[in-house]
């Protein structure tokens, strides 16, 4: 089930942990997606502590954040553009998106398949959706104090698998979180220093949370006439041996 979110609020702007964590993964994101300008991004389920660097470029941010979680005004001091909806209804028209980030969305979503096909409708052709979520192998899926220990971890390859399914296509993916989900100073001064340490050593294994890329699958369009070669439909017969023809009258 989704998380509250008083308490995802509390965690990511009024603890250290919390704030130390937005910003490893902010900054892996912009990594992938430096800029979004002229572009609409949208964010599902408590991504707006991620979107900030977009607002002053892109054309339109949208935070939206399921029913079951809440909802909140963002960005503070800012005209507010969140919006609370169902996961599996989102009140955006097909093809609206340029980019689509979602956190604490899809590991607590108790439809995911539903939401995965909501994304897919929204994203546009040419998009880019980003999802990050609990790595199954990491420690801060093991330690409750956080959001990242509740819902379902995943491992990359279950990741990949399950957005296949939804006509996503997997293209590049990311980790972070490489230090452990500790509140004890030396852990927290040294978060930096652990990411980018983290970062070159492994691609996803040793990361807390997944970071992956993925594109909407567009069926090719169909030219004039048959969209395949019709294969020869009693091929399998060839070999056997054929009647002969008649060569003359047969007798009575």
């Amino acid at each position: 089930m989704h998380l509250d979110v008083l308490d995802l609020r509390q965690f990511y702007y009024r603890t250290r942990l919390g704030r130390t964590a937005q910003k490893a993964i902010r900054d892996r994101m912009l990594g992938l997606w430096p800029e979004a300008k002229g572009q609409t991004v949208v964010g599902f389920g408590f991504a707006v502590p991620l979107l900030r660097p977009y607002l002053a470029d892109a054309r339109r941010v949208i935070g939206l954040m399921p029913a079951e979680q809440g909802v909140m005004p963002w960005p503070a001091g800012m005209d507010n553009v969140s919006v609370l909806c169902r996961e599996s209804l989102w009140p955006l028209e097909t093809g609206r998106a340029d980019k689509i980030v979602c956190l604490h969305g899809l590991e607590t979503s108790e439809h995911p398949s539903a939401l995965l096909d909501e994304a897919a409708r929204v994203l546009g052709p040419g998009g880019k959706a980003l999802f990050i979520v609990p790595n199954r192998g990491g420690l801060w899926a093991r330690r409750d104090a956080t959001p990242f220990g509740f819902g379902r971890p995943y491992s990359l390859g279950q990741l990949e698998a399950q957005l296949k399914r939804h006509d996503f296509v997997p293209e590049r993916h990311a980790a972070a979180l490489f230090a452990p989900p500790s509140d004890k100073r030396f852990w927290l001064r040294s978060a930096d220093m652990v990411e980018r340490m983290g970062s070159q050593l492994s691609s996803y294994r040793a990361g807390g949370v997944i970071l992956l890329e993925a594109s909407k699958r567009v069926p090719a369009p169909l030219g004039p006439g048959l969209a395949e070669r019709v294969r020869r439909p009693l091929r399998v017969l060839e070999g056997t041996p054929q009647p002969a023809a008649a060569t003359g009258r047969s007798k009575a």
